[in-house]
Order: C-alpha cells, then structure tokens, then sequence
C-alpha cells in the first residue's frame, strides 16, 4: 500500500509512475486526497475540542473549590455539550480513515522509474541470456510422454483423486522432487539464508498484507469455515513473520527460505502451453525473502538475481532474464525479474522465478519498519524471488538432458537424486 503522505507531498510523480503499470484512474487520487483533508480538518477539529475539555475540567475544579456551584454547574452543562461533539467527530474521523483505507488497497505500488513501458509480456526486455541450446535427438518427447514413459508422475490418478492438476510423483520422480527442494534449500544456506518451514494456510490478515487480497482473492484456495488461505507461495507466511514488528538497522538484511506446497486456482488458463508440469494447482516451491534497508535494497536485488542465475547454472539449464514491462508486472511490485529456462521439446520459454523488489508497498500494509541509527522510525524494503519452483524445472531438466539412453542427471543434483540417469 501506497504512504499517503507521499502521495500528498508527490502527487504528479506518483500518477506518472503509475502510469508505467498503465494505471490511469486519477480521479481516485484525487477522490484520497479531498477524504485525507477531510481527515485532517477532523483531526484539528477533535484535539482542539478534547483540549477545551480538558481545560474546562480543570476551570470546573477551580470554580467549585472557590465556591461558585453554580458557575461549575453551568460550564460542566457546555462540557458535557463538548463531549457529544468530540463523540461525533471521532466517529467521523474513523469512518474517514477507514474509507481512506478502502481506496488506498486499490491503487497498485509505483513502479521504479526504469521499468519499461508496454501491456503484456510481449513488452518485456530479455536482459540477459545464457547456456548452449541443447539439440535434441529425432525421436525427443516432451516432459508429459517422459514423466509417463519412466513412470515418474501420474496425471490420470490425481485427476482421480482429487482433480486436474494435482499429480502424484512416483519412485525416481518423487526422489527428483525431493533431491531439487534439498538442493535449493542447501543452496540457500550456504547464501546466508536462514531456513524456515512456513504453515501452508494463513489467516486474512496475512493475506492482506502482502497483497494477495484483495487484488488476487479470485486465484486463492479459502478454506471459508476457518478463515484460512491455502497459501499461492510461501512468500506470504515468511514475510508476516515480520508483521507488526520494529527491527534494528544492524539486523537487516534479514534472509529467509522456506520451502512450501503453494496452491493457484490459476482461473482462466487454459491452452496448448499449460500441459503437464507447465501449469499447476498444487506444487512445490523454495522461495527466498529479504527484509533490507531501502537505502541498500536494490544491491540485494541484485543479490538475489545473481543467487537465482547460480542454481540455474548449476542445473545445466539455459535461461534468460526478463525485466517486466509495467502492464506485465503484479500489484505490489516495484520492480520484477522473471527468469525463464528453455524447454527444448516443447520449444518454449517457461518461467521457473519471478525476482521482485516491493520497496516499502508490503511494508506499509505489514507495518514493518526499522529503527535508524538515530532513533528514526522507516519502513524497510521487502524483497522475494522462487529459489526455484519445482513444475517447469523438471520439465526442463526432463526434456533438455533426455538421450537414447535415458534421461542424464547434472552433476550438481546427483548426490541429492542418488542416481546418475533415469533409464
């Protein structure tokens, strides 16, 4: 969520930003700030009348004291006057912040000033590219013919037992499952990431205050009778940990992992590009967040990249980075990375990690901030990026490293997997 004050005191360069994500409704800007002067006309209003009460509680003390009842009795008639009129502004002033409230979750974070223009993913900029494209052998198969051909998941049984796009993983395909989440976790400690191992439902609050409500409610698993969320990434539990929460400035950066189920309803995809592990209900994730100070957030970003780029290499997977185009980016984000690995088979780019810097968007809804070094309070940046997400990882790694002969390991997982090749 946007600082109001900020939007007060930077209204044409927030509405030009704003206008990067495409975002054209200034007349809600403009609808915020008439409510926030009235707020603030009701605030003055309200301390000035509790002042007065205040001061006249005081002067009915003195009065009764030197004798004069009826003078006293008199003013506490006004008081009590007074004290209707600072009931009706109170309640004013709270219906006003709350509307305030209201409309502010509506307007989506700014983006950096050097997010590219554009409406789709078609706007967005390839940053970098990297790794040899393999050339595959006549006879190749995409990941859904090899998951089944080596009995590595099955699709039918978890249509069966609970619906599409809940697979069950099976013998070398449930250790290759296993074998990446360990990696990526040990990857990430060996980063200085502290490991934890979030719930997988949070409550409203939490989901308020990363932003996945209200902007995306419609693509979230409830569970209605408790109040939960099945969570779309581990992202959400591991940034509340740190809600409502005061930090050191020697603290940051703080570096969380935590490696989850995620669930997306993912309404409305639908086509040739979602078969097999391409897009999911349920599926698994190691996720990486940052709690860091504004002023060094961006070289954490770059951090982040850099680590994300690394297990990539690793993995033996050729990739690109794109840097998101404003009409591509999510709600909340400032500014965002997605890394996409090469599906050979399928001759497609997938998109295995999104790379985000929430500047202080997150922060303000969590209400988590750090105390300076001389005593100041500030919002921290939050930060987020997949470290990896597992679907289209393996459908990479199926299709790029298949043979004749099977399906080869990279070097870096064999020690997790236990076997060199799927044969």
């Amino acid at each position: 969520m946007l600082v109001l004050s900020y939007i007060r005191d930077h209204k044409e360069e927030v509405i030009e930003r704003l206008s990067i994500k495409n975002f054209t409704n200034v007349a809600l800007i403009d609808e915020i700030l008439k409510l926030d002067d009235d707020r603030r006309n009701t605030q003055r209003q309200c301390d000035d009348t509790l002042a007065a009460l205040n001061n006249n509680a005081r002067l009915i003390g003195d009065l009764y004291k030197q004798g004069k009842a009826a003078e006293a009795n008199e003013m506490k008639a006004k008081n009590n006057e007074l004290k209707e009129l600072a009931k009706n502004l109170a309640d004013h002033l709270e219906e006003v912040k709350q509307e305030i409230q209201k409309k502010l979750v509506e307007i989506p974070n700014t983006p950096r000033i050097d997010v590219p223009r554009g409406t789709s993913a078609a706007d967005n900029v390839n940053v970098h590219q990297e790794g040899e494209m393999p050339q595959l052998y006549e006879g190749a198969k995409p990941h859904w013919e090899l998951l089944n051909d080596y009995g590595l998941a099955d699709f039918d049984l978890g249509n069966k037992v609970t619906g599409a796009g809940f697979p069950f993983y099976k013998g070398k395909g449930a250790k290759l499952q296993r074998a990446l989440i360990n990696f990526f976790l040990d990857e990430a400690s060996a980063a200085g990431y502290n490991e934890t191992q979030p719930p997988v439902v949070v409550n409203e609050a939490s989901a308020y205050a990363t932003g996945q409500l209200p902007d995306k409610e419609a693509q979230m698993y409830a569970v209605p009778l408790d109040g939960f969320y099945l969570i779309p990434t581990a992202e959400v539990p591991l940034t509340n940990m740190f809600r409502d929460t005061i930090v050191k400035e020697e603290q940051l950066p703080i570096k969380t992992v935590g490696y989850s189920n995620c669930f997306r309803r993912e309404a409305g995809s639908y086509g040739k590009n979602v078969r097999g592990l391409n897009r999911l209900h349920q599926f698994d994730k190691v996720e990486i967040v940052e709690i860091a100070n504004p002023v060094g957030s961006y070289d954490r970003l770059e951090a982040m990249k850099n680590h994300v780029a690394g297990l990539l290499r690793k993995l033996e997977l050729p990739f690109r980075i794109l840097h998101l185009c404003g009409g591509d980016m999510s709600f909340t984000s400032a500014t965002t990375y997605d890394f996409e690995v090469w599906s050979a088979a399928q001759q497609l780019w997938l998109e295995v990690s999104s790379v985000s810097n929430f500047e202080t968007f997150q922060a303000n809804r969590l209400k988590l901030r750090f105390k300076d070094k001389n005593g100041n309070i500030q919002l921290v940046h939050t930060l987020n990026g997949s470290a990896l997400a597992l679907p289209r990882i393996v459908a990479a790694l199926l299709e790029d490293h298949q043979t004749p002969e099977g399906i080869r390991i990279p070097k870096a997982l064999q020690k997790y997997t236990g076997f060199e090749i799927i044969s």
